[in-house]
């Protein structure tokens, strides 16, 4: 059963409108049927595009955290000293 809701759910667009090398947005990170068929989405689903946004931010920020501990230990693992 669907939720009732009170407000309308805002699009996720921050205005920088570029795809990355998979597909997805570099501002809002959806897909571009996701981008493209926003305004025709249940608030169900939207919900969902929410959910699966939240969950590619969460992945980027570990890639990102990753590399930079990557970057950070790469001198120690070449032999060099500070």
């Amino acid at each position: 059963m669907e939720q009732l809701e009170f407000f309308a759910i805002p699009s996720p667009c921050i205005g920088v409108c570029e795809a990355n090398s998979k597909g997805f947005c570099k501002g809002c990170l959806r897909s571009r049927d996701e981008r493209l068929y926003w305004l025709q989405m249940s608030d169900t689903q939207k919900h969902q595009v929410m959910r699966l946004i939240a969950m590619r931010r969460q992945k980027l920020q570990k890639l990102a955290w990753e590399k930079q501990q990557a970057s950070a230990e790469l001198p120690d693992q070449m032999g060099f000293e500070f």
